[in-house]
């Protein structure tokens, strides 16, 4: 019953805000969803450098947040949750940008890596293994997952980086688009589901246990660490497979759709 009271008290406020737009409803509504912002600040420190503190993610986030509550249609058939947390998260990803927060020689590893993956891909017609990235890039197995280990907090923002839709001129979209905004509009709306698509296509054609940490990670909620549990390995281990696995989704979704068929 104190649920369901709950419930009832913040769809009371939610339609007094929407309603009247009043600063003292909207205040309301931030500090009822602000743990949002501690929890989805807290899964986007996961391997960040220490230099970046925890309650500055949580003050990027609090922008989100507001601009979560100020656009929020629940016409549109999402739940604030779900828009919320694309919202925050895409804040403390702009502005870690803006800091510029990521070495240029990590961003270069990462690409290196990410182009390497996408060739052999088309190469080889299958995923390869960590010998033939290895051979690709000139290093040893060892300086291969000591290179993931480096760029390993990368992986924390790729799902949620520009990737390319395989347009000419340029066109792109982000996975929290996917999520939340433009879906009134017919255009974005197929751009939304094409990129739905060459993303569940992607992920399916990955090796099982990159697939697995993916969905444990973005679909279960499960930290790094009680993945590292369930496969019954470190955490340090899951961080290399989660960045191995952006990195090659992201490789993945270099190449235009047609480039890519086998």
């Amino acid at each position: 019953m104190e649920r369901q009271s709950g419930d009832a008290g913040i769809e009371g406020l939610w339609s007094r805000y929407r309603a009247n737009a009043s600063r003292a409803d909207r205040d309301q509504l931030i500090v009822h969803y602000s743990p949002l912002v501690k929890y989805v600040a807290g899964r986007v420190a996961v391997g960040l450098p220490q230099n970046v503190e925890h309650a500055d993610l949580v003050s990027y986030g609090m922008f989100g947040l507001i601009d979560a509550i100020d656009k929020f249609d629940p016409e549109r058939g999402f739940k604030f949750e779900t828009y919320a947390i694309s919202r925050i998260k895409g804040a403390i990803i702009d502005e870690l940008r803006s800091i510029d927060w990521v070495p240029r020689s990590i961003r270069s590893k990462a690409r290196a890596i990410e182009r390497a993956y996408s060739k052999l891909e088309n190469e080889l017609k299958r995923s390869p293994e960590d010998s033939e990235m290895a051979t690709e890039l000139g290093v040893t197995e060892t300086e291969l997952g000591q290179t993931l280990s480096q760029i390993s907090f990368v992986g924390i923002v790729a799902l949620d980086e520009v990737v390319n839709t395989g347009e000419k001129g340029g066109g792109s979209t982000t996975v929290g688009d996917t999520v939340a905004d433009k879906v009134n509009d017919p255009v974005a709306a197929f751009e939304v589901e094409e990129m739905k698509h060459l993303l569940a296509d992607a992920i399916n054609r990955m090796p099982d246990r990159e697939r697995l940490v993916l969905t444990l990670y973005y679909y279960e909620a499960l930290t790094l660490a009680e993945i590292g549990t369930v496969l019954g390995v470190t955490e340090s281990r899951v961080c290399q497979i989660h960045t191995k696995a952006i990195l090659q989704l992201r490789g993945r979704l270099i190449e235009p759709p047609a480039e890519r068929a086998t």
